[in-house]
């Protein structure tokens, strides 16, 4: 898989495109969600890849319905993450290089959220991250939840193979309060807080985060910002409000 990359970015978007109808005014009134959530959004991050495979001809029609410029993050399989932990992945991780394969040049990164319990092994990492770029040289995103990860040696680790560490909200741990691993690459998941998945941020929060994906896009880095407070509605509000930040 061959990608070209253009100069840093900044992509704000959502996890998935689903349009709260509060917010339909925003968007054209014609086409699908995609259609109509790629008018105003140039990124977007497909979870339900994590829960179940899809076809290269689906990820090929999503593709289809963006403009040039749209990029696709999707969340690499918990078959990978979850019940293998990184260890003999490449199986399940060809799989699903082969399926995403649809999205062409509209493929802008590849999310790996691991499960709470996996702490770092730097053994392991290695084994995953070398299978991974001998396979994939794109943008990879980890986002990694127990306490072992946020540490010097993993963050080493990470850049060694231009693997940038999310930058979570809510913040679980020391050390987890900024992005890490490979500074090229920063992916901030804003989840909700302080209900996780339903809370809106205010304007006052999300003025602090524009500017930080400003200074770090300023110094060379493509960055990403993903809003995952999904369940009652709010990412998208949000994340309208944050791009208007972000440009200002």
């Amino acid at each position: 898989m061959t990608l070209h990359p253009g100069p840093p970015s900044l992509r704000i978007g959502c996890a998935g495109w689903s349009l709260p109808r509060d917010q339909w005014p925003h968007f054209p009134a014609e086409g699908s969600h995609l259609e109509r959530y790629a008018t105003r959004f140039d990124a977007v991050e497909i979870d339900t890849s994590f829960y179940r495979p899809h076809r290269l001809e689906t990820y090929a029609r999503w593709a289809a319905s963006t403009p040039a410029h749209f990029r696709f993050a999707v969340k690499l399989p918990k078959t990978i993450t979850h019940e293998r932990q990184l260890v003999d992945a490449m199986p399940p991780f060809d799989d699903f290089l082969a399926q995403i394969a649809g999205l062409g040049d509209k493929l802008g990164c590849l999310l790996v959220q691991l499960a709470p319990r996996l702490g770092f092994d730097a053994a392991v990492a290695r084994r995953f991250f070398d299978g991974v770029r001998q396979r994939y040289p794109g943008h990879v995103a980890l986002e990694p939840r127990h306490a072992s990860w946020f540490t010097a040696d993993a963050d080493a680790l990470l850049a060694g193979y231009r693997v940038g560490r999310v930058l979570a909200d809510p913040v679980l741990h020391d050390g987890a309060a900024a992005p890490g691993g490979w500074p090229g690459l920063v992916y901030v998941r804003m989840h909700g807080t302080p209900r996780v998945y339903w809370s809106a941020y205010d304007d006052a929060l999300l003025e602090r985060v524009a500017q930080r994906l400003r200074q770090a896009r300023d110094a060379g880095a493509e960055c990403w910002c993903v809003l995952d407070n999904t369940a009652g509605g709010a990412a998208v509000g949000n994340a309208l409000t944050l791009q208007r930040l972000a440009a200002e």
